[in-house]
């Protein structure tokens, strides 16, 4: 393995919003990012019931075929009174067919936690992990938390996905109804940059 400054990655992901977001991340450490997207190629299936396990996949399949280090996440949200769902299905419960529905994806939530007989806010957090994987097979393996509680109903235009119904702990409004500024250091996805710049860019 190698540091990571000065080298160029590839980001296992077809979505260019989440490119922009991660290469502004690291370039002041010098390093340049692609897409599998923009080198055209297909999406891995994601068989691994566990966030880390569907990471190292997308990870792994992306180094393999394109020659560069790969870095690639999972993440979603998990429900304490839901045993941790909707967890890494938190997209599979927002598909219509026609796109992700996550106002959908959020009222089922809110209703399997009635079901059990629980009342909102209940504890929950976001978690991202996120996996650097090298061609020669290796890898590591970063997982960030942002904890707090699942609210209803959903509140705030900002953000994306479950966002509006997440109340980080110590802060009395949602990810929703915060700015982006205001959000983005409190993020599951931030924590787990933290501990991939320490492990290889600091």
């Amino acid at each position: 393995m190698t540091k990571l400054a000065g080298q160029k990655v590839i980001l296992a992901t077809h979505n260019a919003g989440k490119l922009r977001e991660i290469a502004a991340l690291l370039a002041p450490y010098g390093v340049s990012m692609t897409s599998a997207g923009e080198l055209g190629l297909p999406e891995p299936e994601e068989t691994e019931t566990t966030f880390a396990g569907n990471a190292r996949i997308k990870a792994h399949f992306a180094a393999k075929e394109s020659g560069l280090i790969a870095l690639s996440d999972d993440s979603g949200i998990e429900v304490d009174v839901l045993n941790g769902a909707p967890g890494v299905y938190t997209a599979d419960w927002a598909e219509t067919g026609e796109g992700r529905d996550f106002l959908m994806a959020m009222t089922r939530t809110h209703d399997e936690i009635q079901a059990k007989g629980a009342s909102e806010p209940t504890p929950a957090r976001f978690v991202c992990t996120l996996c650097l994987a090298w061609p020669d097979g290796t890898d590591m393996v970063f997982r960030g938390d942002a904890e707090g509680h699942f609210t209803w109903p959903p509140r705030g235009e900002n953000g994306f996905g479950y966002d509006p119904c997440f109340q980080p702990l110590g802060h009395d409004r949602s990810f929703g109804e915060m700015t982006p500024e205001e959000k983005e250091p409190l993020t599951h996805r931030a924590d787990a940059f933290r501990k991939l710049v320490e492990a290889v860019l600091a």
